[in-house]
This record gives structure tokens, sequence and C-alpha cells, in this order.
């Protein structure tokens, strides 16, 4: 039995589904595991890896034409899982890139729009970020500050959006603004007056992931810039699905990570005369991680099968997402527990994963707003 496939999920899998699994993985340990933990500790992000993901159509790998890999979900929910073993940061990048910015331009675009940039983003030659969260929204993307006003045939945008992925080095926003018809989002370009990034320091979490902070003073976007099919929350909200149906599969890649490495540590860590492994406490500790593993990957396998038939329900991505991520974030710091003073070394994973889902477990929502979503889809009252 594989120890971090204990159902056999890969024997279900078909041929391609296969293949793109260990496609990604040997870019992850040839390329990402070597030099990963460098990044995180130099607070940089492995640029260099673009043209390689790109060349393996990890870029839109769901989308239909463009330049685009047209897989399936599960396919792309391998692609995450594979990823985030090697870094959340990895999969954080390729997660924005494909879900949050070229899904929504591919739904809610004009076709000029999707041939302009779908093809480039494709080829990672075009990089996006994706403009919804705000300094004091938070959980809240309704009391959306950042507006757009008419004037003649373009639009005047104002505001200001934080801890947004790929900011500061994205050539093309996504970038959400209310309007007096709801809100609406618009494509800004890198290089529009008015329009600055800046770089967000001195954090502990996805260290080897660019973030920061947009702002936006009397930005003008003429009406073509604008995503004419997106009208109302329901617009971003659906493209934070697509990420989240994503982040299911990504954390269960840092959790085996995590479990892989330490069950080798304990068979070969030596104390009172005997290997780790040998005592039951240890035992019991590994036996609850594989349980846990074993059940999300079932949740996410699940969720990618409907959502591959078109029946996938937002409140099942809250399921998955709010389960999944508890359960990597529980493993992760038992592992680094287990490991004792080597716990804390850069020489294992398990620190650098524990503190990269300390902020998957809080982005694109919140383990209490998965719960309250579930909440509301039991009793039909919303909470929030």
């Amino acid at each position: 039995m594989d120890p971090v496939d204990l159902y056999d999920l890969r024997g279900t899998l078909s041929d391609e589904e296969r293949m793109v699994q260990d496609s990604v993985a040997r870019l992850v340990d040839e390329r990402v595991l070597p030099d990963i933990q460098r990044h995180f500790e130099e607070h940089t992000f492995p640029r260099e890896l673009v043209p390689e993901m790109a060349a393996l159509g990890l870029f839109g790998s769901t989308l239909e034409g463009y330049g685009c890999g047209g897989m399936n979900a599960v396919s792309y929910g391998l692609i995450c899982q594979e990823l985030e073993r090697g870094d959340s940061g990895i999969r954080s990048f390729v997660s924005v890139q494909s879900s949050l910015c070229m899904f929504p331009i591919h739904a809610f675009g004009t076709e000029e729009q999707k041939q302009r940039w779908l093809p480039g983003m494709a080829a990672g030659e075009v990089i996006g970020c994706f403009g919804l969260t705000e300094p004091h929204g938070g959980s809240d993307p309704a009391n959306m500050k950042t507006h757009a006003k008419r004037r003649g045939d373009d639009w005047v945008l104002n505001g200001a959006k934080m801890w947004i992925t790929n900011a500061p080095i994205a050539d093309l926003a996504i970038v959400w603004a209310r309007t007096e018809d709801g809100i609406r989002g618009f494509l800004v370009e890198r290089g529009t007056p008015g329009f600055t990034t800046r770089e967000i320091e001195r954090k502990f979490s996805l260290r080897a992931s660019v973030t920061g902070a947009i702002f936006l003073e009397d930005v003008v976007v003429p009406q073509a810039s604008m995503l004419r099919g997106a009208l109302g929350l329901k617009g971003p909200l659906a493209c934070l699905n697509q990420a989240r149906y994503g982040i299911t599969w990504g954390v269960i890649g840092a959790a085996q990570a995590c479990l892989a490495q330490l069950l080798d540590y304990t068979q070969t860590r030596v104390l009172f005369g005997r290997p780790l492994a040998a005592t039951q406490a240890i035992q019991i500790r590994l036996a609850e991680m594989a349980r846990s593993i074993t059940m999300a990957q079932l949740l996410s396998l699940q969720l990618g099968r409907l959502k591959d038939v078109g029946r996938m329900q937002p409140a099942q991505v809250s399921l998955a997402k709010w389960n999944n991520c508890s359960m990597a974030l529980r493993v992760a710091r038992d592992a680094r527990d287990m490991l004792g003073g080597s716990g804390i070394s850069a020489e294992y994973v398990p620190i650098r994963h524990a503190l990269n889902l300390e902020s998957v477990i809080t982005y694109e929502g919140t383990e209490t707003v998965h719960q309250l979503t579930i909440g509301r889809e039991l009793t039909g009252i919303s909470a929030f």
C-alpha cells in the first residue's frame, strides 16, 4: 500500500489523469524541491519556473481553446496537489493565473478580450492578479469601497486592494469595483496611469509567493476593458469557487509531503534503543494522519467528478475547503511536533508547510465562513 494513498485513488484515475500527475510530480521533484527552501528563506518567487509550468499546460488547464489545455477538473486537482507538495506559493501562482484571472476572461469576457489575453497567459508571457480583497473588507466583499464611475465612453476607477497574490509582478489585474449598476470586473494593464502596486514584506507565510497591494487613483480604462458577462458578486464568487476547488486538492499534497518525510524520520530516529516508529504513540499519530489524508482525498476526488459532470455546488466546495485545509494544517503541526527539535529546522518540510497553510486556511474564505456556508445550506437561514 502507498502510505500517502491508502485507498489507491491513483488506481481509479484515467491514463490521461495519471500522465498529468506524473508530469507535474517530475517538475516538482526536479525543479521545485531542490531550491524551494532557499526561495522561502529569501522571500523570493522562483519566476524561472513560469515557462516550464506553461510548457506543461498548467495555466488555464481546464479551459478550452486559446492555447489552453482543455483538461478535466480532476486533472486540475492533481496539478494543484503535486504543486503544493512542493510549496503552497507555487500552487497559489498557478491557481491565481488559472482560476482567478484566465477563468473570468474565458467565462465573462468578450471574444476580443479572450483573443487578446488568454493565449499569452496560457504561455506564461502575461501574468495576472485578482483584485477583490480590500484592506478593511476581508470576508465581506459586498462591503467594497473601490468604485468605478462612467466618464463618457470610459470608466474611472478609485480604491485599493490588499493581499493580492502576484500583484507586484502582474501584467494584468482583474479589478472588481462598485458601479451604479452593481459590482463589475475590469481588466487593468500595468502601466495605466494611476495604477500602482506595492509588495507586502515581512510575512512569515507564503514567502515563496509574491503578495502585494493595488492602488487605483483616477485610473481610466475604456468600456472595452469591462467584463460584460459579470454583474454583481456572482462574478468574483464564481472565480473563487474555481480556486477553492483547486485548494481542496492542493493542501492534500502539503499533508502528504509532511507524512512522507515523517515516516522516514521515525523509522531512522532511534531513542531508548528502538526507532520512534516502533512505539504505539507514534504509530497512532501516523495512522491518524493517514486517515485524515485519505478522507480528504476521497472528498476532493468526488468533488472533481461532480465538477466534471456539471453538478458541483458551491456548498460542496466549502465543505471540502474547510475539511481539507483544517486537515493539512493539523497534519503539518503534528508532524512538526513529532520531529522534536528538528521540527523547526529548514532541513524538514513540516514547518514551512505549516506556516504556508496558516494563509491557505484563511484566504478565499476562512474556516468560519465555510462553516457558516454549510450552516446556511442545512437550515436555509443566513447567519452572516
